[in-house]
Order: C-alpha cells, then structure tokens, then sequence
C-alpha cells in the first residue's frame, strides 16, 4: 500500500531465525535484530551507544526458507520492510502492543563480512508462454544461453574452463 511506513533497520540478528509453516502450507520466519545506535559524545571524545532498538521482523514464503538456511545469530543484516503495529492480549489479561517489521528485503551486511551468493533453485516451473506473441522474441532471447543470470551456467573464454559469467 502507498501509505504504509516503510524502514530500513541494519543491525546483529540475536537468535538463529525461527521458520515456522503456517496451516495453509505458507512459510514464516521470526527474526530479532539488535540495532544500536552510536554517537560521539562532544565533552569526552568518546564514542557511546545509545539506547538499543529490538525488533522483530516477519519474513514470508520462499524468503523466510532462504533467510532459515542463509543467516544465524550475530550477523548484521539490512531489513527493509513496512512497519507493522500490532495489539495481543497476555496469559493474564493485560493488553500488549508491539511493533513489527513485515520484510520485503532482508539480506547479509558486507560492512565487515563476505558472503558468497547462490541463486536458489525454483520449487515449480514457470506457467508455459506462448512462442507466438509479440514477446516471443524478447522470451527468447532472455533464455538464450549467453545469458548470465538463467539456471545453466555457460563456459566463457574468459577463465579458460570456469563456469562464471564474465564479468
């Protein structure tokens, strides 16, 4: 939606991430991230932190498998999602209310870290696009072999043997 809030939080994920499949057969992730703000205190030159930000954040479908198997405790991630405020209702009565993160993009920070990427592998095949359209001939082109992002990988001349793309 247009009026939703939009955020973007970096911080340290503080426990593994929970998957958990809903009864409908679609998956979620909980993930906690820890970010702390830090500023430079004028009087001591010091750098402090400040208060920290606990946050959940909700990770959906094929994603939240990805980020289950990708990420665990203590690695800085990038979170970008629609702040979400929910009520619930305790064991006791009280009325709680919280704020949540529903994540459209979650990933590894490479401000001190490396990651290797993997594209992951499609659960079906894509619904059949007629050959005949005004597409064809774009669809084709996007699933020639020289392109560097389908699910084959091509021998290049540029690394005698290797399977990367060449740039």
């Amino acid at each position: 939606m247009s009026n939703d809030t939009t955020i973007t939080v970096v911080g340290n994920l503080v426990a593994d991430p929970i998957l958990k499949f809903l009864p409908s057969g679609r998956a979620v992730a909980n993930v906690r991230v820890a970010s702390t703000p830090r500023y430079r205190d004028a009087s001591t030159a010091e750098w402090k932190d400040a208060a920290p930000l606990f946050i959940t954040c909700n990770v959906w479908g094929r994603q939240a498998e990805n980020v289950t198997e990708s990420l665990q405790r203590g690695h800085k991630v990038i979170v970008r999602g629609r702040l979400k405020q929910r009520s619930y209702e305790t064991a006791d009565g009280r009325r709680r209310t919280v704020m949540e993160i529903d994540v459209e993009h979650i990933g590894p920070s490479l401000q001190n870290a490396t990651a290797r990427i993997a594209k992951a592998q499609r659960l079906a095949a894509p619904p059949a696009v007629p050959r005949n359209g005004p597409l064809s001939a774009l669809q084709a082109e996007a699933a020639s072999p020289s392109d560097p992002w389908s699910d084959t990988a091509v021998p290049t001349t540029a690394g005698a043997g290797t399977t990367e793309p060449p740039f």
